[in-house]
């Protein structure tokens, strides 16, 4: 009986990390390819404001971080840089600068949801017509699946 259960223990941790592996994975493998340097150039040129996503916030962590250049428009915001990998990340416009999972669920109601972040090396990401970003202050990327806060940049 000792050698069934530890042999259903194994299995069992074996699908776990599996399972795992994946839920980090798939996310790298579907994500469409980053935009091109001249569709980035281009819009970090018809921004009205610039921040920048450090590694360094309190909630982030060798998993959760993003680094490099933010540029926010009216029509769209863009990232020179890297995020670490991961599903369902959205883009928020935040009144105040949030860098831990309980100010993003605090401030949350007085947020925007901005789009879908689906690269993570670079990303270009539309700002609806009804969204002001001067309204705002900080931006922020948000993994919804899993309420875990990647990083954020305050611009203004």
């Amino acid at each position: 009986m000792n050698r069934v259960a530890l042999l259903l223990l194994s299995h069992a941790a074996v699908a776990l990390v599996g399972f795992a592996a994946g839920i980090y994975v798939l996310p790298i493998l579907t994500a469409p390819s980053s935009p091109e340097a001249s569709a980035l150039r281009s819009t970090a040129e018809r921004a009205a404001y610039k921040g920048e996503f450090r590694r360094n916030l309190k909630d982030s962590d060798p998993l959760h971080w993003g680094e490099g250049a933010v540029s926010i428009g009216r029509e769209a915001i863009s990232l020179q840089g890297r995020i670490a990998p991961g599903p369902d990340y959205k883009l928020y416009l935040s009144p105040q600068f949030v860098e831990t999972e309980a100010d993003f669920m605090r401030l949350k109601p007085q947020m925007v949801r901005v789009g879908d972040v689906k690269t993570f090396d670079n990303f270009i990401v539309p700002v609806p017509a009804n969204v002001d970003p001067g309204k705002f202050t900080t931006v922020i990327v948000w993994c919804e699946s899993f309420s875990q806060f990647i990083t954020a940049a305050q611009y203004k």
